[in-house]
C-alpha cells in the first residue's frame, strides 16, 4: 500500500527544544523555519528487485578524516538532485562479485581476506561460470559419480576428456566448497551458488534429472540456510556449456542431442521441487533463479538462443523465483576504446532490463525480481580490463543497475588470469608483470570501494539540463547525509555545483577525486585517490582505506572541480 502524505509536503522545525514548561520555545534566529520540505516516501518494491530487499538495512553516514580547502567560487555547470524524490531503497546485493575455482584455497591469504572484508560486496557467487556444469560439490579429485561418462561431446561433436571439477579437493591450486563456506565467514559476505544443471544432460542413469536434481538437493541440505540464492546452471543456451549436446546413445531417457529453452524449463521444474523439498526438510527458505539469455534473437545465432526465452518461460511458468542475465557489455573480443566503453553502461543495462520485462510479458508470466550475476567488459588488445576505465565503467555498471531496479549484480571476478592485461580479476593472482605483487587491487577495487562508501541506502533523482558527459548516482543515508557519486565521461575538466532540493544541508560537504595515470595511454593501470597512487606500476593506493578525504564548507555552495576521466564521490552533511 502506497502511503500518502496528507499535505503532500513537511515543514521541518529544527534545532527545537522543550521549555521549562514542557512547551516548545521559539528556535534560535538563525534557523529559517520557514523552508518547505517535501518528504521523501519509499515508492512501491519494483517486482524486479522482490525478495532482494530483504536484507536491507540502514546506513549511517561515517563522516571520513579530511583536509579542508576553500572550495570553488564559481561552476560551470549544475546538477540538481531532490532527496525527497526515493527511486527505491538499496539492495545489498547489488555490488556483488564471483569467485571461481582456480583462484587457490584463498582463506590462506591475509591480504585478500582483508580486502574482501574491506570491500564488502556483500554477494559471492560460486564455483564460477561454465564451470559450474562440470562440478561435483561433493566429490573427491577425480572421483565424479558413477553415472558421468568419462568423456563429453562438444558443440562441434569431438569430445573432451574428463573435464571435471571437484568440491573436495583440497589441492592449493583449487578452491573447495569447505574453504568457499570458510572465506564467506571470515569476509562477512553472503553466497550464491550455482548448481550443476549440465550434469541432466549427459549422466548415463536411467534418471539424469532426477539424479542432477538430487545433488543439487543434497547441496542444499549441506548448507543447512547458510545460502538463500541459487542458480540452476550456467549459460546453459550456449554451445560452450557442457549439456548444450549430448550423446544420445548415452542417455537413458531420451532426451534430445541439443537443450532448449523448452527442456530446460521442464527440467527446472523437476530441479526446484527436490531443492525446495530440500529446504523445508531443514526449515530453511531458499529462491531459486533460471537462466535467460539477453539479447533478441539474431540471425546468425544457434537455434537453441533464438528460442531459448521463448521456450523456457511459458514451460518453467512461474516456478522460477527470479531470472537470471549475464553481459559483458562491449562486443566480443574487439580493440573497443575508452569512449565506446563508456557509453555502455547507461544504454546496456537499461536495454538489459527491458528486454527481460519483454521477455517476460510476451510469454505471460509473473515478473521476478531479475539479478546480473556476471557483468564485466569484453574489450581486448590495450588493457582495458585492468584499467581505471574499467573500473569507471564498473561504477556505473552498479549506478545504472540501481536506477534500472535490478535486485542484484555480481561482477566476473575475483581473480582469473593476466594474459596480457585480458583479464577481468579484480585483484592481481599472482601472474601480472612489472613486479606487481600477488592479490593487488586493480583500480576497480578502489572505484566500488569508494562508491560503496558514499552510496546509501535510498537512490535519489538526480540530473541536469545540460549534460556535457556526466553520469550521476545520488543517495540518502537513514542519518540523514546525501551521497552524491559523479563520472566524468569526458576527455575535459568540468567544474559542477551540486543544488539538493527538499534538504537543509549543513556546514560541510567531503569527497574523494578518482582519476587515472599517465600510463598506458587511455588505459592506465593506476588510479589515483584524491593525488595518492600506487607504490608500484599498477593498481592504487596501499593505504587507501586511511586517505583523508577533502572537505569544504557548504555556505558558498557545493562546487567541485571533475577531472577528465574521473569519478568524484561527495557526502553533504545535513544540518
Amino acid at each position: 500500500m502506497k502511503i500518502v502524505p496528507l499535505i503532500g509536503f513537511l515543514i521541518l522545525f529544527i534545532s527545537c527544544k522543550k521549555s521549562d514548561s514542557g512547551g516548545v520555545t521559539t528556535p534560535p534566529a538563525s534557523v529559517d523555519t520557514t523552508v518547505v520540505i517535501q518528504p521523501a516516501v519509499d515508492p512501491p518494491l519494483a517486482n524486479s528487485i522482490g525478495f532482494f530487499i530483504d536484507d536491507w538495512q540502514p546506513k549511517n553516514f561515517v563522516a571520513p578524516t579530511y583536509k579542508d580547502t576553500t572550495g570553488l567560487s564559481q561552476a560551470s555547470y549544475t546538477i540538481t538532485v531532490d532527496r525527497s524524490s526515493v527511486i527505491t531503497k538499496v539492495p545489498r546485493a547489488i555490488s556483488g562479485n564471483n569467485a571461481n575455482l582456480w583462484m587457490s584455497q584463498i582463506i590462506t591469504e591475509p591480504k585478500l581476506m582483508s580486502y574482501l572484508t574491506n570491500l564488502h560486496p556483500n554477494i559471492i557467487r560460486f564455483p564460477g561460470g561454465s564451470i559450474s556444469d562440470v562440478f561435483f560439490w561433493n566429490a573427491e579429485r577425480n572421483k565424479p559419480p558413477a553415472d558421468v561418462p568419462a568423456e563429453l561431446t562438444n558443440a562441434d561433436g569431438s569430445k573432451a576428456s574428463m573435464p571435471y571439477w571437484y568440491g573436495k579437493n583440497a589441492e592449493s591450486w583449487t578452491f573447495s566448497v569447505d574453504n568457499y563456506y570458510q572465506m564467506l565467514q571470515q569476509t562477512g559476505n553472503q553466497g550464491m551458488i550455482t548448481v550443476n544443471y549440465g550434469y541432466a544432460r549427459y549422466s548415463t542413469a536411467s534418471d539424469p534429472v532426477a539424479a542432477a536434481a538430487h545433488l543439487a538437493a543434497d547441496w542444499v541440505r549441506y548448507d543447512n540456510g547458510r545460502t538463500k540464492y541459487w542458480e540452476i546452471g550456467n549459460e546453459n543456451f550456449g554451445d560452450w556449456e557442457a549439456g548444450y549436446r549430448i550423446d544420445r546413445s548415452r542417455n537413458k531417457d531420451g532426451q534430445p542431442e541439443y537443450l532448449s529453452g523448452d527442456l530446460y524449463g521442464q527440467h527446472f521444474k523437476v530441479f526446484a521441487d527436490s531443492m525446495k523439498k530440500a529446504a523445508q526438510e531443514i526449515g530453511k527458505t531458499i529462491y531459486l533463479g533460471a537462466v535467460l539469455y539477453d539479447i533478441p534473437p539474431q540471425s546468425w545465432q544457434t537455434n537453441t538462443v533464438k528460442t531459448w526465452n521463448a521456450g523456457l518461460l511459458p514451460k518453467a511458468g512461474n516456478t522460477p523465483g527470479y531470472y537470471i542475465v549475464h553481459d559483458y557489455y562491449t562486443p566480443y573480443n574487439q580493440q573497443t576504446n575508452a569512449n565506446d566503453i563508456l557509453a555502455t553502461a547507461p544504454t546496456e543495462t537499461k536495454r538489459l532490463m527491458d528486454f527481460v520485462k519483454q521477455s517476460v510479458q510476451a510469454a505471460g508470466v509473473l515478473e521476478k525480481p531479475v539479478a546480473l550475476t556476471e557483468w564485466n567488459i569484453f574489450a581486448v588488445g590495450l588493457k582495458q580490463q585492468v584499467s581505471h576505465i574499467n573500473g569507471m565503467h564498473g561504477v556505473m555498471v552498479v549506478g545504472e543497475a540501481l536506477k534500472n531496479k535490478f535486485g542484484m549484480t555480481s561482477r566476473w571476478d575475483l581473480a582469473n588470469g593476466w594474459a596480457n592485461g585480458e583479464d577481468h580479476g579484480m585483484f592481481n593472482l599472482g601472474d601480472e608483470p612489472d613486479g606487481v605483487e600477488k592479490w593487488n587491487p586493480r583500480p576497480a577495487f578502489h572505484h566500488l570501494y569508494f562508491f560503496q562508501k558514499f552510496l546509501g541506502d535510498r537512490l535519489i533523482s538526480s540530473g541536469m539540463t545540460t549534460n556535457p558527459g556526466i553520469e550521476t548516482y545520488a543517495s540518502t543515508f537513514t542519518s540523514g547525509e546525501v551521497g552524491v557519486t559523479l563520472v566524468n565521461k569526458t576527455t575535459s575538466v568540468h567544474t559542477i555545483e551540486i543544488k539538493i532540493n527538499n534538504f537543509r544541508a549543513g556546514s560541510y560537504f567531503y569527497w574523494y577525486t578518482l582519476a587515472g595515470g599517465a600510463d598506458n595511454g587511455e588505459f592506465s593501470r593506476k588510479v589515483f585517490v584524491n593525488g595518492k597512487g600506487p607504490s608500484g606500476a599498477a593498481g592504487g593506493p596501499p593505504d587507501y582505506a586511511t586517505i583523508s578525504a577533502y572537505r569544504a564548507p557548504t555556505k558558498n555552495g557545493i562546487k567541485i572541480t571533475l577531472p577528465a576521466r574521473s569519478v568524484v564521490n561527495i557526502a553533504v552533511e545535513k544540518k
